[in-house]
């Protein structure tokens, strides 16, 4: 019973003297979420970072994956709150299941922290972590890269170089250098060339500018924000009001349009869910669609949730709708939101949560990405959230699109913080891609965004806008654009290295430390 008693007391005290390290990593992740928009302090990602890796030094596994979870949850809890809307119990989950993908990388870095090349290690893991939650579970949740957070700093324009992958390397190792420099044990040459090579990506970050060579054309495209009825889930029962918003702010325009107060667009875009009810099927929705069409004698490209292919199944889309031919191309949305749009696990689920009968039929995925040649021009269309993931703006822009589209709805978190996000996330694909980006949602926030990150136009929360752009074409590449998904897959290949060089290395340091044989024992007895 003492021994018993005595290990319980030693693991109260090693719970004791953790505490305060859960605490430095709840800050941390605390701190990292309050980099983002609709906050918008990105040099916190440079306070946090040290700060959470200083949690992590010196601690075992265990202990690291216990300060990794207390770093990932904060941080998620801060960065979404926004999903609250939905439900508390939606937030709290997305923010412990994200949170996770922390806990691992603090398990592991407590390791990768012992190597003699750790600085390097440790940014090259944490954009492993950052594409393991952009991709898993259900096709991942890109939402919290550390690149996001850099839409109105210097270092944002880096993207256009490096990726939003090589962007997120060098914010992380920025912050490492921080922690690199006031470690205890770190050699005076490794924190000299560290503070060099911090000093000039921020200086070379702030004289940098990307100017793509265009040949001179450009083409006039007006985005629609129609507005809804309601905030938060409220619109979703006034589906034909949308609709007829989206109609009547079409014909305004054409009258703008015939006194000469704009110009005639060649394109008029309508956001996600401007039409809930299939225009294929429904005859007063398609009419609605057509007056418009007709007033205007453009195309308008449409949002439009179909139905089908399969029964109890239906798709978000975007339908390039003609003024002679009437639907032509279609892209339908190839990363449906899981729980939002559908439900994995249905059967299964739906007994028990009831509050999921509210999604309706399950939103299947499109296949192919969304290039729309329109009258001369290729767009590149992206519904929603799908334009934090890296394939799909890599897809459209490899397939020739000269500017691209967000069609998005954002009704539901109106208000919430989480427009904001989206819009910033925009604007560092603007950078990244050097081309313009066109965006239209139900409520807002619509607007236009240059090649450059910089805004042309963004309109308010629940309130109509109509806005009509001249958008040059771009036919360019952008080194980013042109590496694609490269500077991701070498990142990541090399944290995983780190890892396995780590876990080899704490091996043999166990093999080494291990109590000798019997008869290497007795031998030592024996005086020489």
């Amino acid at each position: 019973m003492s021994e018993d008693k005595g290990y319980r007391v030693d693991r109260l005290k090693a719970l004791g003297r953790l505490l305060p390290r859960v605490a430095v990593a709840v800050l941390a992740g605390g701190m990292l979420g309050f980099a983002f928009q609709p906050h918008d302090l990105p040099w916190l990602t440079i306070l946090a970072v040290p700060l959470f890796l200083a949690a992590l030094q010196g601690i075992s596994m265990k202990a690291g994956f216990l300060v990794g979870a207390g770093f990932g949850i904060t941080y998620y809890a801060v960065l979404v709150p926004w999903l609250s809307v939905i439900g508390g119990d939606a937030a709290i989950a997305l923010a412990v299941l994200e949170g996770l993908f922390y806990a691992v990388f603090g398990l592991f870095a407590t390791q990768v922290l012992k190597l003699r090349w750790w600085p390097l290690w440790i940014p090259c893991l944490w954009v492993a972590t950052e594409f393991a939650t952009a991709s898993v579970p259900f096709g991942g949740f890109p939402w919290g890269k550390l690149a996001w957070a850099f839409a109105d700093a210097p270092l944002g324009r880096l993207a256009a170089y490096v990726g939003i992958a090589g962007l997120s390397f060098l914010v992380a190792f920025l912050g490492v250098l921080v922690y690199a420099a006031l470690r205890r044990g770190t050699a005076l040459r490794m924190r000299v060339v560290g503070l060099v090579a911090g000093l000039a990506i921020v200086f070379g970050s702030a004289l940098i500018h990307l100017s793509l060579a265009g040949d001179g054309k450009s083409v006039t495209a007006a985005m629609v924000q129609g507005n809804v009825p309601g905030k938060g889930l409220e619109f979703l029962g006034r589906a034909r009001t949308v609709t007829q918003n989206h109609l009547k702010a079409t014909l305004d325009l054409e009258k703008e349009v015939q006194a000469g107060t704009v110009k005639k667009p060649d394109l008029v875009i309508w956001p996600e869910n401007s039409t809930d009810i299939d225009p294929y099927k429904d005859d007063e929705t398609r009419a609605d669609i057509e007056e418009a069409v007709k007033a205007v004698d453009v195309p308008i490209l449409v949002g439009a949730v179909t139905e089908g292919p399969g029964p109890n199944e239906r798709q978000t889309t975007g339908i390039v709708w003609d003024p002679a031919t009437g639907p032509g191309q279609r892209y339908a949305k190839r990363h449906p939101v899981p729980f939002g749009e559908y439900i994995p696990f249905r059967n299964q689920l739906l007994p028990y949560i009831h509050r999921l009968e509210m999604i309706g039929a399950q939103t299947v995925p499109g296949v192919g990405p969304g290039v729309m040649p329109i009258r001369g021009v290729t767009y590149g269309d992206v519904i929603c959230f799908e334009l934090a993931y890296d394939n799909v703006i890599q897809d459209v822009v490899k397939g020739g699109a000269q500017v691209l589209i967000v069609q998005t709805n954002n009704a539901t978190y109106g208000g919430t913080g989480q427009p904001e996000q989206q819009f910033a996330i925009t604007r560092m694909r603007a950078i990244e891609t050097g081309r313009t980006i066109l965006i239209a949602s139900t409520s807002g926030i619509s607007g236009v965004i240059r090649p450059d990150g910089s805004v042309e136009h963004k309109s308010a929360q629940f309130t109509r806008d109509v806005y009509v752009a001249n958008v040059p074409l771009q036919d360019g590449h952008t080194l980013a654009t042109t590496l694609g998904g490269w500077p991701q897959w070498v990142l990541t290949a090399l944290g995983l290295l780190g890892l396995v060089l780590a876990m080899v290395a704490r091996r043999r340091t166990r093999e080494d430390t291990t109590e000798p044989p019997a008869s290497a024992r007795e031998r030592e007895k024996v005086p020489a």
